[in-house]
């Protein structure tokens, strides 16, 4: 029962009885087995692999970076647990080729929550899962509306799992004992998690459409490096013109130099919101500089030359070297500039977008999950030229959606676009 929720009088008790409703949440605070030491030379890996192989049933896995602390997205900490093996916590920056962990679990169902955000970390230190239960994505498929690691705990289990320490630098050593402690208590019921969920979804006659999905996120190669990733500056829709952009990239390459030297997070080297009001400002000189907001404490006074340097460099570069303002793209537009560029198109779109809506409304999931919004795009902007059934499930298919994405949606959305034709074939007609 949510808090606040009125209880309801029971039908077969005393007038004036009420439902008691669910038990009080039971606070997760000490693991079971307690808090393991860390792992941090060769010998006790060596052991602790042996132990895992030997163990039963799924892994569960966890990985803590130091994310807004240090350079880049490592892992500082590995946490695992399975049954007949414990729990173990060990220290990549000891270790950090954990591929003897890896090996030991290959053939190992993998437990994570939110996996997308672990595996590439753990992929950095020579772990691969071959098969996985991702407990957020499940929750997702399930439609749950709070899909946290700690809201599926007190749903599940009952539980209440502290999340006090997510954000602090797990770079630090040694790593204070409570965080050792919030780190083994993450994957202290992440398999019970794991079969509680898989119950929940094979009622929903879901778990084939998860299973489905998480051997995508397996398959899933990395990402390709992207594209001018200064673009992502926070703030960026204020930039105007070129050379303010030529400002922002030049500083934002600076800055991730600077960051890459220091091993720092780039945002505590400067943060976004300075860089924006520098290409706003086009300070030429450090007495200048050192007047725009972000530029004015400690950090950006004692770099104050070096950063006046690198605005000057590039507001003085030749047309021929501004960045473009917008970059090409080989997909579709913004869908916001479709109703000008392309009004049937549009048309096509909002038919999909409300066909996708209702069904998953009616199997209790987010639209994002029935269907990538990319390919939904996609395949508005560039429908088969013959819409069928069979058509739009081959688009599909080839635009990445999963088997029972197409089942559920190849012929509802082959409707609807024809029935959008229709619609813009008749409204011509009539001019």
């Amino acid at each position: 029962m949510a808090d606040g929720e009125l209880t309801v009088p029971e039908e077969s008790g005393s007038p004036g009885e009420t439902d008691p409703g669910p038990p009080p949440l039971v606070a997760l605070d000490t693991p079971k087995d307690g808090v393991p030491p860390v792992i941090a030379d060769v010998e006790s890996l060596s052991r602790t692999a042996e132990a895992f192989a030997a163990g039963r049933g799924p892994v569960a896995v966890d990985a803590e970076r130091a994310s807004g602390h240090r350079y880049g997205q490592r892992a500082f900490l590995v946490q695992l647990r399975r049954e007949g093996a414990g729990t173990a916590l060990v220290d990549p920056t000891a270790l950090p080729d954990l591929s003897v962990l890896g090996d030991a679990l290959r053939d190992t169902e993998w437990v994570l929550h939110a996996a997308s955000q672990d595996l590439p970390c753990l992929a950095g230190v020579g772990m691969h899962p071959t098969t996985l239960f991702d407990t957020e994505l499940g929750a997702r498929l399930a439609g749950h509306p709070r899909v946290g690691l700690a809201a599926m705990v007190e749903h599940f289990l009952g539980l209440r799992l502290a999340k006090e320490h997510s954000a602090v630098d797990w770079s630090q050593r040694p790593l204070p004992e409570p965080w050792l402690r919030y780190a083994a208590l993450d994957v202290e019921v992440l398999v019970e998690l794991r079969d509680a969920l898989a119950e929940d979804l094979r009622q929903q006659g879901k778990l084939e459409w998860a299973r489905e999905e998480f051997a995508a996120v397996v398959a899933a190669p990395p990402p390709p490096p992207r594209i001018d990733p200064w673009r992502r500056t926070s703030g960026l829709h204020r930039i105007r013109n070129r050379r303010q952009l030529a400002v922002i990239r030049a500083l934002w390459q600076e800055r991730d130099r600077m960051a890459r030297e220091r091993d720092l997070s780039p945002g505590r080297v400067l943060p976004d919101a300075a860089l924006i009001e520098a290409a706003l400002v086009q300070p030429r000189s450090p007495t200048a500089l050192v007047q725009v907001p972000g530029f004015t404490g400690r950090g950006g006074r004692r770099n104050a030359v070096r950063w006046a340097a690198v605005i000057r460099a590039a507001l003085d570069l030749p047309d021929g070297e501004l960045p473009p303002q917008h970059l090409a793209s080989e997909g579709p537009p913004p869908a916001r500039l479709w109703p000008d560029r392309d009004p049937a198109a549009a048309t096509r779109l909002a038919a999909a977008r409300a066909t996708l809506a209702g069904i998953a409304t009616e199997h209790r999931l987010p639209s994002e999950n029935l269907l990538s919004p990319d390919a939904m795009r996609r395949l508005a902007w560039a429908p088969p030229a013959e819409p069928t059934p069979v058509s739009v499930a081959e688009a599909l298919m080839a635009l990445g959606a999963r088997s029972w994405q197409v089942s559920l949606t190849s012929a509802p959305l082959c409707h609807a676009l024809t029935a959008a034709e229709a619609r813009l074939e008749t409204k011509t007609a009539k001019r």
